[in-house]
C-alpha cells in the first residue's frame, strides 16, 4: 500500500470525526517530516533498519535491535511487531531483549538471517551460554521465514569434549536462543544453523508451542542439542525437523505435559527425557507425550537416562507410533547413568522410572540389543508397558535381542522379546 494512502487510512479509522482540512494537513506533515517508514510505525511495526540496523553481515546491529525491541516492548496496544527484513543479513553481538512488555502478545518476525560473531573472543567477560534470549516475555511470538545462524565452529574447535588437552578449552558455549520465563509463547518455521551449543532453550515457561522449526548442525557438533526444555509446562513440539550432534529433543528436571509429535530426528541422540539428578537432587519429571515420530541414524530413538545418584521420579510417559531407520539403540533407559558407563558401583539410591508406555514401534536396529532396559535395582523400573513392537536389524543375516533388568510390566506382540518381568 502507498505509504501516504496506508497514513491517511489509518488516521481515517482512528478519527472519523476529524475534519477534512485537519485529515490533508495531518498527511502533509507527517510524511515530509517522518517519511514511509515512520508511518508504518503507527501500524506497530518497528523495522529494525528504521532503528539504524545495516544488514551488512559486518556491522554490529545489536544496539538496534535492541531499540526496535524496546519500542514494540512499550506500545500498550494492538500486537507490536519488530520486523527482521527479508535479503539481509544481520550480525547480532549477544543481546537480551526483556520484558514484561505492555501490549498482551508481542511479535518477532525473522525473515531475514541473524549471525552470530564468528569469535568465541567476543564473549569474553560475558555469560558464555548465551547468545540471543527473550526473558520474562508473555504473548510473544517469534516466526517467520529467516534463519538464525549461530556459527559455531569457533567454539567446536575449542571444545573439551573433542579437544580435552587443548589449553583453554571450554565446557560452555553460547545457546543460539533462549525464552526464560515467555508464558503463552510460541517459535514458529524459523530456521536454526550450527548452533555453538544448543539450539533452542525453554526454560521456566508455561504453555509453548513449537512448531514447523528446523534445525540443523552436523552429527560431530558437540553438545548442540536440538531443543531443550526444563522447569516449563503444556509444552506442544510438533512438525519439526531436527539434525544436531546431541539429543533432537532433552527433556529436563521439573517439565511436565508436554507433547512431542511429528518429529524428524536424524543425525542425533534420540528425544531424551534427562539425564536427571547428576548432583543427587530430586527430579519430577511427567505426562510426557512423544507420537508419531522418525529416527534415521540416530544414537537412540526413545531414551530415559538419570544417574545413580538422583531422587525422585520420571513417571506418566508415552511413546507410540515411532518409526525407526538404523538407529542404534531405538528403546533405552538407562537408569544407572554415571560418569564413567559400565563401571559404576550400584547405589540404594536412583530416579522412580514408572508407568512407561512403548506402542506401535517399528523399523531397524544398527546395534545387536534394540531394547535395553538398564534399571537400578534399588529402585527398579514399574510399570513399564510394551505392545505392537517390531524391531529387525539393520543389517542382512543378523539378529536382535531385548535386554532388560530390574524392569518390570507387561509386553503384547513384541520383537524381540522376551523383556519384562511380571
Amino acid at each position: 500500500m502507498n505509504c501516504s494512502i496506508y497514513l491517511f487510512y489509518s488516521i481515517f479509522q482512528s478519527s472519523k470525526l476529524m475534519d477534512i482540512f485537519a485529515f490533508i494537513l495531518s498527511l502533509g506533515l507527517i510524511s515530509s517530516e517522518f517519511g514511509c517508514s515512520n508511518a508504518y510505525r503507527t501500524a506497530n511495526i518497528f523495522n529494525v533498519l528504521d532503528y539504524g540496523a545495516v544488514g551488512n553481515s559486518i556491522t554490529d546491529d545489536s544496539q538496534a535491535f535492541l531499540k526496535a525491541w524496546n519500542a514494540a516492548c512499550s506500545t500498550p496496544t494492538g500486537t507490536p511487531k519488530v520486523a527482521i527484513p527479508p535479503n539481509k543479513s544481520f550480525l547480532l553481538n549477544p543481546a537480551l531483549f526483556r520484558g514484561p512488555c505492555r501490549a498482551k502478545n508481542i511479535d518477532f518476525e525473522i525473515s531475514g538471517t541473524i549471525l552470530a560473531p564468528k569469535s568465541p573472543t567476543v564473549w569474553n567477560w560475558l555469560d558464555a551460554s548465551q547468545w540471543l534470549a527473550f526473558s520474562s516475555v508473555a504473548g510473544l511470538n517469534v516466526y517467520g521465514t529467516g534463519a538464525i545462524d549461530g556459527r559455531g565452529n569457533g567454539w567446536w574447535d575449542q571444545s573439551c569434549r573433542y579437544h580435552p588437552q587443548l589449553n583453554g578449552c571450554t565446557k560452555l558455549a553460547p545457546t543460539a536462543l533462549k525464552f526464560i520465563s515467555c508464558n503463552e509463547s510460541s517459535l514458529r518455521s524459523v530456521h536454526f544453523i550450527d548452533s555453538p551449543q544448543t539450539h533452542v532453550l525453554i526454560l521456566s515457561c508455561n504453555v509453548f508451542d513449537v512448531n514447523n522449526v528446523t534445525i540443523q548442525s552436523p552429527e560431530n557438533s558437540p553438545n548442540t542439542d536440538g531443543i531443550h526444555i526444563q522447569f516449563s509446562h503444556h509444552l506442544t513440539i510438533s512438525y519439526t525437523n531436527i539434525a544436531s550432534g546431541d539429543d533432537c529433543v532433552s527433556i529436563g528436571d521439573f517439565t511436565s505435559h508436554l507433547s512431542i509429535t511429528n518429529v524428524n530426528c536424524g543425525p542425533g541422540h534420540g528425544i531424551s527425557i534427562g539425564s536427571l539428578g547428576k548432583d543427587g537432587n530430586f527430579v519430577q519429571v511427567e505426562n510426557i507425550h512423544v507420537s508419531n515420530s522418525f529416527f534415521k541414524g540416530t544414537t537412540n530413538g526413545a531414551r530415559i537416562k538419570t544417574w545413580q545418584v538422583g531422587k525422585g521420579y520420571v513417571r506418566n510417559v508415552t511413546f507410540e507410533n515411532l518409526h525407526f531407520d538404523s538407529v542404534q539403540n531405538p528403546v533405552i533407559i538407562d537408569q544407572n547413568y554415571c560418569d564413567v558407563r559400565g563401571a559404576c558401583p550400584e547405589l540404594t539410591t536412583g530416579v522412580q522410572v514408572s508407568q512407561v508406555t512403548y506402542r506401535g514401534f517399528d523399523g531397524t536396529s544398527s546395534t545387536d540389543v534394540a531394547i535395553n532396559l538398564n534399571c537400578s535395582r534399588a529402585v527398579p523400573c514399574t510399570g513399564i508397558s510394551m505392545e505392537s513392537i517390531n524391531l529387525v536389524a539393520a543389517g542382512v543375516g543378523r539378529q536382535v535381542i531385548a535386554d532388560c533388568g530390574n524392569a518390570h510390566g507387561k509386553e503384547t506382540r513384541v520383537v524381540p522379546s522376551p523383556c519384562l518381568q511380571n
